[in-house]
């Protein structure tokens, strides 16, 4: 069993590779377009279907189709994007470390997306970064932020970031909530593993309203927003366990 597994993730691995570079120089072409966003999305379910991750999706409440929202999630594996993209209704902007902007290929791809790309040890570069994706106007666009900043290998929620609480108050954008499960199970989040097929949920909160919110009092935003998180996770991991026992 474990020599069918290893052989699953190395040819996976390869066939994901593949899939991401040309993917990559399709939305190189189609630039910031309806057109990349179906190449995105096309390459989060292959990626998804690779590893053998049973999407599962659950939103809280209906969220306007006409809104922008800042999302902001938990952070368990490199599966997470793939996870989050397929399981989005809406065009997404991720606020990523500058590390990813370095991969050959990809870095220019996302550029050209519409991504962005900040330096996490210099907080006022980062957020001229990401005011002037604000300024380009967002239009229904979803702006995404791992609010950890890097993956958690544990249960519990590392300390949150306060970028997307900024992002939200700036621009007067309510924030949606998301709960992660069952990604660091199938790909793990340090070193080298194999592929575990099994189900990974993604779960919507209640949008959590900006208004009333002041940049002064950003840190009060933070916690409500780790708060909402941590009610999504435990929601994802009851769909999990859930889908485990069927």
């Amino acid at each position: 069993m474990i020599v069918l597994l290893f052989l699953r993730t190395f040819f996976g691995w390869l066939l994901i590779l593949l899939a991401t570079m040309s993917h990559a120089l399709l939305i190189v072409l189609g630039g910031e377009s309806d057109f990349s966003e179906r190449v995105l999305r096309r390459w989060a379910r292959f990626f998804l279907w690779v590893t053998g991750a049973q999407l599962i999706v659950q939103c809280d409440v209906p969220l306007d189709p006409q809104k922008s929202y800042v999302y902001i999630s938990n952070h368990t594996s490199n599966l997470d994007a793939p996870a989050i993209l397929a399981a989005v209704d809406r065009p997404l902007r991720f606020i990523a470390k500058r590390e990813l902007a370095r991969i050959p290929l990809f870095g220019w791809a996302a550029r050209r997306m519409g991504h962005v790309f900040i330096d996490r040890k210099d907080r006022k570069g980062s957020t001229r970064a990401i005011r002037s994706r604000i300024d380009k106007g967002l239009g229904g666009v979803a702006l995404f932020f791992f609010a950890e900043g890097t993956r958690s290998t544990t249960d519990a929620l590392l300390p949150f970031k306060k970028g997307a609480a900024v992002a939200a108050i700036e621009t007067g954008i309510d924030c949606v909530p998301i709960g992660l499960a069952g990604a660091r199970d199938v790909l793990q989040p340090k070193g080298l593993h194999v592929f575990q097929p099994g189900p990974v949920a993604v779960v919507f909160g209640a949008p959590i309203p900006v208004q009333g919110h002041s940049i002064e009092e950003r840190d009060l935003l933070v916690e409500v927003q780790r708060t909402a998180v941590e009610r999504a996770v435990a929601e994802a991991r009851a769909l999990v366990s859930a889908a485990r026992r069927r």
